[in-house]
């Protein structure tokens, strides 16, 4: 089955929006049709350019997304009158969802009768989702104002009334020693992140280089340049130049991100807390994982490969090798797409710059794809000591299509936290982790098998290895579930409050903590002890990490539960604040914003206080709001004790 990566990537991304209205594939227009004084009938028709089609609003449930209206104040000023009909649609059957979907092509013309029951209303205001796809799939929006009495349309701007102001003053602190904020700390933590993720990065690499559409290519180019470049100096220059253009081709595909960066700086980081692409990110991973276990192939088009090599035989030279960097790319994508959709997957979850990370990520990945190259062709006499290719390789496979399906339920664990749903409990996450780890191990000791593995062999050491570690792994999974040990797993299990047993809090490693900040002041005040003010997530990996690794610590425990008072704050949290809640924050640039849920309230409150976005930060403050220390981010033990510490003596010294 042959499947287009950039579909996934714009679909992740959720381009909505074009430059020009004349590359926007669907032009639409609208018609109204009065049928008596109180009914009328609104015309929706969308022009579809050539080789595009949109999703009708009844395409099959588990395909693609269809089309969805929103008709406001329905059922206050007006009703509908039966459903929306639709004009003459197509139907195919989709290899990719394995549902018929139902499409217009050329033409979407969408009617929809209304009944007033206010004959003061002038105006109906509606809006149009869709998906418009082609070689991609790009979401996209229309809105429509249908002006009943022939007038001008009306547009309700954001208004920012009287209980607005207040409530957006309140929150602004008033900050005393803000300076104190910036730390140099801050910066040295950022930029030994992003080499932790080129060193995950060139670990895809490595794994990458494993599979059978990577590793028959080492021998097979290294010979080429060695042979047929005249003399064994150019064959080792050509092949360290073709190992170059791979670390480039990897790298420039992460520039994208950083355009996109650039238009709406958190618009990478909201993959991580958005619902909707969370749950993307899992049907895309079990998608990867299902095609490393062999059902099916993930390929680019057979032509792009060929053009590419084509291209590198008739140029030759500097111009030759990079087409031949970009073939290897293409042709060994069924392989290295769902370790790159891992690398772009494990960098959203975690924090920082996301653009600079993924760079960084798709820099180790092309280093380590390349090194074997320019090594080979430096000594070529290490090509006799290279294992033959084999099943070994499928297995390698198969390993990496368990590894993606168990990464798939930490995104579908984000959507479970974010939404509030409640049915990914922490017990049930780790239930489905060991059932996975055990059926790696069954598989890997010649239990069972996939469709593509080849005639049963005698199992290998790696294997058994492997094997082995997945059922101990599986048995420390076990071990926690019974909470008979601690389980420390880089941040990526929900947190431990997150349970179905009953507990006494909320709150990380039952610690006693305000999820409101203006009640978590007046307790301080009342006690007279700081602030631990802590930004974080639901589905922050680092947050989690902190929980785990820093915050279990015996004495840093103690430190937060017994001198601190804790105010935790989820940016992330989707729930809707009361409707007295509700209000319009406007900023100093005069851009207004509606705070409409709890993670919208906390995290207008952290960047307009803080000049922050990310999870975890860590703010000490006195009741009185005067900044005691550095904030901080993600941190090790030692670093994050001594900075608590330190807070303390600063709050000890504001008092006296």
């Amino acid at each position: 089955m042959q499947y287009k990566f950039f579909y996934i990537l714009f679909f992740l991304i959720g381009f909505s929006s074009f430059a020009q209205d004349d590359e926007n594939p669907v032009l639409w227009s609208q018609e109204l049709n009065k049928i008596s004084d109180t009914e009328y009938e609104l015309i929706f028709s969308g022009k579809i350019h050539e080789g595009w089609h949109v999703y009708s609003q009844f395409t099959a449930d588990g395909g693609s997304m269809p089309s969805e209206f929103t008709f406001h104040k329905v059922d206050e000023h007006f009703e509908l009158v039966g459903k929306t009909t639709e004009s003459e649609t197509l139907t195919e059957y989709s290899e990719i969802f394995e549902v018929d979907e139902t499409f217009f092509k050329k033409e979407a013309v969408f009617k929809q009768r209304i009944k007033l029951l206010n004959t003061d209303v002038r105006q109906i205001d509606v809006n149009l989702w869709y998906q418009v796809c082609k070689e991609v799939c790009i979401p996209a929006e229309a809105d429509f104002s249908f002006v009943l009495d022939g007038g001008a349309v009306v547009t309700e701007a954001k208004t920012v009334d009287e209980k607005s102001l207040a409530m957006g003053a309140a929150l602004k602190l008033d900050l005393k020693h803000k300076e104190r904020l910036v730390s140099a700390e801050d910066m040295v933590t950022s930029g030994s992140s992003i080499w932790v993720v080129f060193g995950l990065g060139f670990l895809g690499g490595l794994i990458a280089l494993l599979t059978p559409c990577v590793f028959p290519m080492i021998p097979l180019t290294v010979s080429f340049f060695t042979k047929h470049s005249g003399n064994k100096q150019k064959g080792v220059a050509n092949a360290i130049l073709y190992g170059f253009f791979i670390v480039v081709i990897y790298f420039l595909l992460s520039m994208p991100f950083h355009l996109f960066d650039s238009v709406d700086s958190q618009i990478l980081n909201t993959i991580a807390t958005n619902i909707w692409l969370n749950l993307a990110f899992f049907l895309i991973f079990v998608f990867f994982a299902f095609s490393f276990f062999g059902y099916y192939e993930l390929t680019l088009p057979n032509s792009w490969a060929n053009k590419m090599d084509s291209a590198s035989s008739k140029v030759g030279g500097v111009l030759g090798i990079f087409f031949m960097a970009v073939t290897l790319a293409i042709v060994s994508f069924s392989c290295t797409g769902p370790i790159l959709g891992g690398l772009l997957g494990g960098t959203v979850l975690g924090e920082g710059d996301v653009a600079d990370n993924l760079s960084a990520g798709m820099t180790g990945f092309g280093v380590a794809l390349a090194l074997p190259f320019a090594l080979f062709a430096l000594f070529p006499a290490w090509l006799n000591s290279l294992p033959k290719s084999g099943g070994w390789m499928t297995t390698v496979k198969v390993v990496l299509g368990f590894l993606e399906l168990a990464l798939a339920f930490k995104f579908l664990s984000n959507a479970d936290l974010v939404g509030g749903w409640d049915f990914l409990k922490r017990e049930v996450f780790i239930a489905i982790w060991i059932v996975l780890f055990v059926l790696l191990a069954l598989y890997l000791f010649g239990i069972f098998r996939f469709p593509h593995d080849g005639p049963k062999q005698k199992l290998t050491t790696p294997r058994k290895a492997t094997g082995v570690l997945s059922v101990l792994f599986a048995v420390y999974l076990s071990l926690g579930l019974m909470n008979t040990v601690k389980l420390k797993l880089f941040g990526f299990l929900p947190p431990d409050f997150y349970t179905l047993a009953e507990k006494e809090t909320d709150c990380p490693l039952g610690l006693n903590c305000f999820k409101d900040f203006e009640e978590g002041v007046a307790f301080a005040k009342k006690e007279n002890k700081p602030i631990l003010l802590d930004f974080t997530g639901w589905a922050c990996v680092n947050c989690r990490k902190m929980e785990e690794n820093v915050w279990s610590e015996p004495d840093i425990f103690s430190i937060i539960n017994e001198d601190y008072v804790l105010i935790s704050l989820y940016v992330d949290d989707r729930k809707e604040l009361s409707e007295k809640q509700k209000f319009n924050f406007q900023y100093d640039s005069g851009r207004v914003k509606s705070i409409e849920t709890i993670g919208q309230k906390w995290g207008t409150f952290q960047s307009i206080n803080f000049n922050a976005a990310s999870q975890p930060y860590y703010v000490l403050l006195s009741p009185d709001f005067e900044v005691l220390n550095s904030a901080v981010q993600y941190t090790d033990a030692a670093a994050y004790k001594l900075w608590l510490e330190n807070g303390l003596k600063a709050f000890k010294a504001v008092t006296k």
